[in-house]
């Protein structure tokens, strides 16, 4: 694995997001990943999904994130702070995304075309929500691809290990956040 080419995207763990699946021990598991990945000087893309105050990217017509509360992830939202665990460092990027695909309403695409990237690790909260989204689009695009599934958390267990074991490996290589750690490490 070519570090100069490779990202590691940690996705929508954001502190009202991570609220969701608390007590999973997904979190630390997290953390093994971010920490190998800046051991082997893979850069740590962190995406968030963040909105202007009042919501004006917002269409009535977008079911899910129309039914969010006033205020819901804006800046002045505490909910939508990086989870501190795995808070971005001064030299790594914040990526905002404004629908549920990293490289949705993002300038994701021109970052990793500006340094160079080609493989995408992706890690994230939900599995069948950005991480999926993310996956397809970005095969789609001829990224290489891996997924942590561990790295990856969904409020539906079931949904997760279809997602990780019979839908993923079809477009990405499918590993364990201890697997990829050793292996990059």
């Amino acid at each position: 694995m070519d570090a100069n080419k490779t990202a590691l995207l940690v996705m929508d763990v954001q502190e009202g997001i991570v609220s969701r699946i608390a007590g999973s021990g997904y979190l630390p598991r997290l953390v093994g990943a971010v920490e190998a990945a800046r051991t082997a000087g893979i850069p740590v893309l962190h995406i968030v999904v963040g909105f202007r105050s009042g919501h004006p990217e917002v269409s009535d017509r977008n079911a899910s994130f129309s039914a969010l509360p006033a205020g819901a992830f804006t800046p002045e939202d505490p909910n939508a702070a990086i989870h501190p665990d795995i808070a971005a460092r001064t030299d790594e990027i914040v990526i905002t995304k404004k629908r549920v695909s990293a490289f949705a309403g993002s300038d994701l695409e021109m970052v990793l075309r500006a340094r160079g990237i080609t493989h995408l690790v992706l890690s994230g909260i939900a599995t069948s929500g950005v991480v999926l989204s993310t996956l397809r689009q970005a095969a789609d695009l001829d990224y290489r691809l891996t997924v942590l599934a561990d790295g990856c958390a969904d409020s539906d267990e079931e949904v997760h290990r279809v997602l990780t074991e019979k839908v993923f490996p079809r477009q990405a290589e499918v590993t364990t956040v201890e697997e990829w750690a050793a292996a990059v490490g």
